[in-house]
């Protein structure tokens, strides 16, 4: 018989060949950091990124050009770097809390252009961090992520996030605001330790004051906080420490709101807002109860116009999900929190807000713009989440929402659509979509976008969830091609379309940044505005001093010209021997006066 052959023991490993304990839980410790670290970075990356492109955008702003915002939150500003008061061009101080963040800009900058400059900076840097809070809020909502990192770019780059932070409007911090505010929500209604979701309290209590303090809008986010907020503590589905802490920090911001409030009211001599009372009026007036419905039904069609029918998918599962218990509770009040501040708004702007005579009085873009990443995040996870035929139901109502919301406005507006005043600034998004810049066409932008929306649905359903990474990719595209396009054709054409009333005329007056100015109040009433930035350290006053006592400190005055044929004195006729015309332009109305 063969021989059984037999297997020789390996000799032992020598102690040092044998890997350490610790040498292995440090190089897992590495591995841990390296993989969280890699995100953390791609983030950054990002992040930079949309800065840049911010930047690019914006490389030509030197001047305000919306009339009067830009101007009244500048003038704000001012006071808050340490500057004296001006004219507030808008009548009535608005909240604070926009301009005490861009202060630094104004105590930094030794000349407008340079502050301005600055502060489009500000602006950038703040409405990037949409890139950053929309990653995390599609992490929590199921996606992966690489399909969060492209659907977050996608959503920092959609047009209504961009447009409004390439102007000094509040409308650049507040969509970052209510993405945080939301986030905070969840993160607190969501299991967990008590810590984390004591801090989520504190978030959104904290955020919501912030939002109250940067803008009026910020007064429904309040209301819908302190309601979630008590609501939730009565019925004990929180800890009650953690609500408790959200409560405080609720209290603590909108106490800071009216204390910033109060003391720049303090420093000028203008009349208190009455937004309250139009409000007021707007929703309790039977004469024009229906055409305050329409107008909000006209907002909320914009907005889903603006997200290309993404924000309708979130409108519609999340009002769904408030019926629904299936959903996790967190992620049923959060979306009934949405959809709640959503209606919230677009009613309480159309009953606060006069009629104009312009068409954007009717589907007005600016005030439900704050929602749009949120939503579109919440329409990104309907469309990741859904099986087909829950995906194609919801879509079909989205879809469905469009027309019907766009007939309620043409029913009640009529003819006034056409007839009113266009002004493409108000109105980028359907524009864009309806390739039309000078008037609005309904039936194309609806076109539009029940197609936009239609090609998403279906790309998805046809290759299932493994397309959504390139689908996220090319939104992102599409995002960056539609901004860059409505900047071409509406941002940088309505701020040159400007200069001639901003730097144009401080250059053709002579009037310096030191001068104290007195403006009548038949000059150009968006010179008049502009110009109180213009005159970087001296001040503006509006007054006619045919009527009213000109300050002793003011050295220049601007007045329009008389009648055809007459000199420029003749419209002061009994002005003071130490006050002679300097110069004046026939063409823009206007005469510089200087005191000897």
């Amino acid at each position: 018989m063969p021989p059984r052959t037999t297997t020789r023991p390996h000799p032992p490993r020598p102690a040092q060949d044998r890997p350490a304990p610790a040498l292995l839980a440090t190089a897992r410790a590495a591995a841990v950091r390296t993989a969280a670290t890699r995100p953390a970075a791609v983030l950054l990356a990002g992040y930079l990124a949309e800065l840049l492109f911010r930047l690019v955008l914006v490389r030509s702003m030197s001047f305000p050009s919306v009339h009067p915002d830009e101007d009244s939150y500048l003038a704000l500003a001012r006071v808050l770097a340490g500057g004296s008061a001006t004219e507030i061009p808008v009548g009535v101080v608005v909240p604070g809390g926009y301009p005490l963040l861009i202060s630094p800009a104004l105590r930094l900058a030794d000349d407008p252009a340079t502050a301005y400059h600055l502060v489009m900076g500000v602006n950038a840097a703040v409405n990037a961090l949409v890139l950053p809070l929309a990653y995390v809020a599609l992490r929590r909502l199921g996606l992966n992520r690489r399909r969060s990192y492209a659907f977050g770019a996608a959503t920092a780059l959609l047009p209504p996030v961009v447009f409004y932070s390439q102007f000094v409007m509040t409308d650049a911090v507040l969509p970052v605001l209510v993405l945080a505010w939301l986030l905070c929500l969840h993160g607190w209604l969501a299991d967990g330790p008590l810590r984390r979701r004591t801090w989520h309290a504190v978030g959104a209590g904290a955020s919501a004051g912030c939002a109250m303090a940067v803008h009026d809008r910020g007064g429904v986010v309040v209301a819908l906080t302190a309601a979630v907020l008590l609501g939730v503590l009565l019925l004990r589905r929180a800890p009650w420490r953690a609500t408790a802490a959200g409560l405080a920090a609720l209290g603590l911001g909108v106490l800071g709101a009216e204390l910033l409030s109060a003391w720049l009211h303090a420093q000028f001599t203008v009349p208190d807002s009455d937004v309250g009372g139009s409000l007021w009026k707007g929703l309790t007036d039977p004469a024009i109860a229906l055409q305050t419905l329409a107008r909000a039904a006209g907002q909320v069609w914009y907005f889903i116009a603006s997200t290309w029918g993404i924000g309708g998918l979130a409108v519609v599962a999340c009002l769904g999900a408030v019926f629904d218990r299936r959903p996790p509770r967190a992620l049923r009040i959060t979306g009934g929190v949405l959809v709640a501040l959503l209606f919230g708004t677009a009613l309480a702007a159309s009953a606060a807000l006069p009629l104009d005579g312009r068409v954007d009085d009717w589907v007005y873009a600016r005030y439900t713009s704050c929602l749009v990443p949120s939503a579109f995040v919440a329409g990104v996870a309907v469309l990741a989440g859904h099986g087909r035929r829950a995906l194609v139901r919801t879509a079909a109502v989205a879809a469905g929402l469009v027309p019907l919301l766009a007939g309620v406005v043409a029913l009640e507006a009529g003819e006034r659509l056409h007839t009113s005043m266009f002004i493409p600034w108000t109105l980028p998004d359907v524009s864009f979509l309806a390739a039309d810049w000078g008037r609005i066409d309904l039936p194309r932008t609806c076109a539009a976008v029940v197609f936009a929306l239609g090609t998403v649905v279906l790309v998805r359903n046809s290759g299932g969830r493994r397309v959504l990474g390139a689908l996220g990719v090319s939104l992102a595209l599409f995002a960056a091609f539609a901004t860059s396009t409505i900047t071409a054709q509406v941002a940088r054409p309505h701020a040159v379309g400007r200069e001639g009333l901003a730097t144009g005329f401080t250059r053709a007056s002579g009037i310096t940044a030191d001068d104290n100015v007195v403006f009548a109040w038949d000059v150009d009433w968006a010179l008049r505005a502009t110009q109180t930035f213009e005159v970087y350290r001296g001040r503006v006053w509006f007054r006619d001093p045919r009527w009213q006592p000109v300050p002793a400190e003011a050295n220049v005055m601007v007045l329009p010209l008389p009648e055809a044929g007459r000199p420029p004195e003749a419209y002061w006729p009994g002005h003071p021997a130490d006050w002679y015309v300097e110069r004046f332009d026939a063409g823009q109305n206007w005469a510089v006066w200087h005191r000897r």
